[in-house]
């Protein structure tokens, strides 16, 4: 089996690249290698008559160092 060693965290929006890393490696004790991030828009909604629309969010990928593991459980 592939495994990428890649971890998806929902950030505050206003974080950047450089305090996700540090954040993961301080929670988690591990090794990070990169870290992608993408600005998520929030969609469209209606209730009834009102339209309105979900709140944007920042999306991270973190890639761990070979040997470095988050235990999800």
């Amino acid at each position: 089996m592939l495994t990428l060693n890649k971890h998806l965290f929902w950030v505050d929006k206003r974080s950047n690249k450089i305090e996700i890393k540090k954040a993961v490696e301080d929670i988690y004790k591990v090794k990070v290698s990169g870290v992608n991030t993408v600005m998520m828009r929030g969609k469209a909604k209606r209730v009834r008559y009102a339209v309105g629309k979900t709140p944007d969010w920042k999306k991270a990928v973190v890639t761990l160092k070979e040997g470095s593991k988050i235990d999800v459980t």
